[in-house]
């Protein structure tokens, strides 16, 4: 991108109004990336569903009501509503951005198992297709979970402590990118350890727990050494806002760089947390599924033992 356009990123915040939860709603601004692709998504879905339905087949709602309404709706309001429009702006806003985009719609997304939907209802040829990809080396390596963890947990230090950041903030295509790049390493790490959906990359339920708490200190430290360091995140582009007309009513970059280490601790902890309780829910049902099983198997074998015995036993004499 050339100078020009990097000040045109830096003029069109200049003008955006005090940031009030009215303003939230006020500067939405349907970019149009994201829309197409929540469009696309969200109609393939349905679609799918919509069939199911037609040939009697169950759908839960639950799965929907998490892919449409929470995974690809949090994804349209991180991206079009006052978190996209105040994302350069300030980098506390750009942070509860960064986590919905990571955690949340990668979460919610895994829960809607669309690859399940679509298994059930492509048509034959995509479905081989689908099922090619998913068993290829390329799917195997990307959900290896050792290396999904490293992904996830290097990406936000590789992001806010190289020029990466800052090259987000001038260059539009840089900053769609990382939007991208937030959503893709959330799903690769969350969408085996969700286990919902038969991707490669899935573990035991001891492993995903471990990798989900092994999370939370990443978060924390990365929130603290943010609210610590006495550098500014993106170099002097918070500061120079301040010569604008928005100087009047934006706080001072090291308190809202203070605020946003707060936030990036709070909600990784607070969403891993949560994850983790899902986790340790969906361990316990499938233990007692596991246990039902087990004992039905063990019924068996012990009626089947019982009319062996009852059949080897000689007839008892009968009397005259």
């Amino acid at each position: 991108m050339s100078a020009a356009a990097s000040v045109a990123v830096l003029s069109a915040s200049e003008v955006l109004p005090r940031l009030t939860p009215g303003a939230f709603f006020s500067q939405w601004s349907p970019a149009p990336l994201p829309v197409v692709v929540t469009v696309w998504a969200c109609g393939l879905y349905l679609l799918g569903v919509a069939r199911l339905r037609r040939r009697g087949d169950a759908w839960p709602l639950g799965r929907t009501v998490a892919f449409v309404g929470v995974g690809m709706g949090a994804f349209l309001v991180a991206t079009t509503s006052g978190l996209a429009a105040y994302d350069t702006t300030l980098v506390s806003v750009h942070m509860v951005q960064h986590m919905v985009l990571s955690m949340v719609v990668p979460l919610f997304l895994a829960l809607g198992a669309p690859v399940t939907l679509a298994l059930r209802t492509l048509p034959a040829r995509p479905r081989r297709w689908l099922l090619t990809l998913l068993h290829s080396r390329v799917a195997r390596v990307l959900s290896f979970p050792p290396l999904t963890f490293g992904l996830y947990v290097i990406s936000p230090w590789a992001l806010y402590f190289s020029g990466w950041y800052r090259a987000s903030l001038e260059h539009v295509w840089v900053h769609e990118a990382m939007h991208v790049h937030l959503v893709v390493v959330g799903a690769l790490f969350f969408w085996p350890l969700m286990g919902i959906d038969p991707v490669p990359g899935r573990v035991s339920y001891p492993f995903r727990v471990a990798l989900t708490v092994g999370t939370l200190p990443f978060h924390a430290f990365l929130g603290i050494t943010i609210m610590g360091q006495s550098t500014l995140l993106g170099g002097d582009w918070y500061p120079r806002l301040h010569d604008g007309p928005m100087g009047e009513w934006l706080p001072s970059p090291a308190a809202d760089q203070n605020l946003a280490g707060g936030i990036l601790w709070a909600s990784g902890d607070l969403i891993g947390l949560s994850f983790f309780v899902v986790l340790f829910v969906q361990w316990v049902r499938q233990s007692m599924a596991e246990a039902k099983r087990e004992d039905r198997r063990l019924d068996l074998i012990e009626a089947r033992e019982a009319r062996a015995a009852q059949a080897a036993e000689p007839a008892s004499p009968s009397h005259g």
